[in-house]
C-alpha cells in the first residue's frame, strides 16, 4: 500500500521540527549536536535545499572544508540559486587553494546575492571573500612570475658578460667597451623593471573609488546629479542622514539610484591589470 499524504507531511514536520533543534543548538555553538539534528533532518527529507546549507554551515564553523564542499554541492544540486551554498562551496574551495574555481563560486554568490536582495544583504561580506580570494590568487602568481623573471634576468646578465669576455678580452678592452657593456646591462634591467611594472602597489585612481568612503567601489551607482557612489554606502547615508545628494544637497530617493555599469567594468579592468589593489579592500579585515 503506497504511503498517505499525512505520513509524508508527518515526516516532514519531524525533519523541520529537527531543522529547529539544529538552528537552537547552533545558536550555543553546539556545532556537534546541530549536526546531527541537520543530518537526522536529511535522512529523513534529502531534498531539502537548507537543511544541507544549515549542515555545512556547522562544517564551516569547525573548518572541516571537505564536509562545507560536500554539502555546499547537495545543496545547489537541489537549487542553484542558492547564495549561501556557492558563497560556502568558493570559501572551501578557496581554502584547498583552487583560487579559480573557488573565485568563481563567490562571484556567483555575489552575483545572486545582488540580483535577489536589492539591499544586498550578504554583498559586504562576499565582497571581502572575494577580493581576499583574488588578492591570494594574485599573491601567489606573484611569487611565481618574480622568480621567473629573476631567474630570467640574471641569465640574461650572465649571457651579456660572457658576451663581453669573449668579444673583449681584458689585456685589450677600452673603457669604451666596459661603458657599452654597463649601458647594455642598465638597459636590460630597465626592460624587467618595466615587465614588473603591473606589479607595483601605486595609487587607485579616485575615479575608481567611492566619495564617501574612498573605498575601491564594489557596487557603483549613479545619481540624477552624474554622481557615482558605493550602493551600500549611499544607502546608508539615505536612510540615516537624510534624503539627499551628499555632495550636491538635492533632494535624492533611493529608488533614482542606477547601477554605473561603465565604472563596475573599470574596476573590475583595474584589479585585473592590478591585483596588489585588492589588499586595499581588505584594510578593514586583512
Amino acid at each position: 500500500m503506497p504511503p498517505k499524504l499525512e505520513d509524508f507531511s508527518s515526516v516532514a514536520k519531524q525533519a523541520d521540527l529537527l531543522r529547529k533543534h539544529g538552528n537552537n543548538y547552533f545558536k550555543k555553538h553546539h556545532f556537534g549536536a546541530a549536526i546531527d539534528a541537520y543530518t537526522q533532518a536529511i535522512a529523513l527529507c534529502p531534498d531539502v535545499p537548507v537543511y544541507w546549507t544549515n549542515r555545512a554551515l556547522c562544517h564551516l564553523k569547525r573548518s572541516n572544508w571537505t564536509r562545507v564542499e560536500e554539502d555546499s554541492r547537495e545543496a545547489i544540486k537541489l537549487d542553484s540559486n542558492l547564495v549561501k551554498a556557492h558563497y560556502m562551496l568558493g570559501l572551501a574551495l578557496v581554502k584547498r587553494q583552487e583560487f579559480a574555481k573557488g573565485i568563481l563560486e563567490l562571484k556567483k554568490a555575489l552575483d545572486l546575492d545582488r540580483g535577489s536582495h536589492p539591499s544586498g544583504e550578504m554583498v559586504e561580506e562576499i565582497w571581502q571573500e572575494l577580493a581576499k580570494a583574488k588578492y591570494l590568487e594574485w599573491e601567489h602568481s606573484y611569487v611565481k612570475r618574480s622568480w621567473e623573471l629573476q631567474n630570467l634576468k640574471e641569465a640574461c646578465e650572465d649571457a651579456l658578460k660572457q658576451k663581453h669576455f669573449l668579444e673583449v678580452p681584458h689585456t685589450e678592452g677600452s673603457v669604451e667597451d666596459d661603458t657599452t657593456h654597463l649601458e647594455q646591462l642598465e638597459a636590460l634591467g630597465k626592460v624587467f623593471v618595466k615587465v614588473a611594472e603591473h606589479d607595483m602597489p601605486t595609487e587607485v585612481p579616485d575615479y575608481l573609488c567611492c566619495r564617501i568612503s574612498l573605498d575601491i567601489f564594489c557596487d557603483p551607482v549613479i545619481t540624477p546629479s552624474g554622481l557615482t557612489y558605493e550602493k551600500t554606502v549611499i544607502i546608508d547615508h539615505l536612510e540615516k542622514v537624510g534624503k539627499f545628494d551628499p555632495v550636491t544637497r538635492e533632494p535624492l530617493d533611493p529608488s533614482q539610484l542606477i547601477p554605473n555599469l561603465a565604472i563596475k567594468q573599470a574596476v573590475e579592468a583595474f584589479l585585473e591589470k592590478h591585483g596588489w589593489a585588492y589588499k586595499d579592500i581588505l584594510t578593514k579585515t586583512f
